[in-house]
């Protein structure tokens, strides 16, 4: 086996561990056991415990950074992939913590944790919000005075809905379908557009 496979193999065991009986609870042998993997093996890719869990939260934020990607390429206007984006990022958010259950409280009661890891997931969503809105811009359907200021905004407006979002706290009871007319309203107008949808 690859050292690639070995490494997503013991991050992926470890995930699931960690999503059963929580971060405390698993312990590294308990990680090398499920993997089938020797201790040694083990602590040649990973020095301890919270090392792995910092693997783990990478392993998550490459998933979501790579769907991200996909949208930001796909075949459509800058502004319904912005919009795309935005519910792509809430969703996926969504789903990656509600997957991983028990990982789920440590998620958010290490949140500096997951910041420091999310460091490069937040750099490279701001730049294909970035590239987006220069593609808007370039095409004469944006009217944005500074594009890497909007990319910030845009990124950290959408990081401010997660918790909220995961939890259901915002809107209650509207639907998607119901919250993208006015979502894409409000983004027509930031962007400079004449909302049309």
């Amino acid at each position: 086996m690859s050292i690639t496979k070995t490494r997503q193999t013991l991050v992926e065991t470890a995930r699931r561990l960690f999503a059963q009986k929580g971060f405390e609870a698993t312990t590294m042998n308990d990680i090398s056991q499920e993997s089938g993997k020797g201790r040694r093996t083990l602590y040649t890719y990973f020095k301890n415990k919270e090392d792995i869990y910092y693997a783990v939260i990478e392993s998550e934020l490459e998933r979501l950074s790579e769907r991200l990607d996909e949208v930001a390429h796909m075949d459509i206007s800058p502004e319904q992939k912005v919009l795309r984006l935005i519910y792509t990022h809430l969703r996926l958010i969504k789903e990656t913590v509600t997957r991983n259950g028990t990982l789920r409280a440590e998620f958010f009661r290490n949140i500096w944790k997951v910041e420091q890891v999310r460091k490069t997931f937040d750099h490279d969503e701001r730049e294909l919000f970035r590239q987006v809105l220069v593609e808007g811009c370039r095409s004469a359907k944006f009217r944005i005075d500074n594009v890497e200021l909007m990319a910030d905004i845009l990124h950290y407006s959408v990081k401010g809905l997660e918790v909220p979002y995961i939890y259901g706290r915002l809107a209650p009871g509207l639907s998607e379908a119901d919250s993208r007319p006015i979502v894409a309203s409000l983004v027509c107008r930031t962007l400079g557009m004449k909302p049309n949808y």
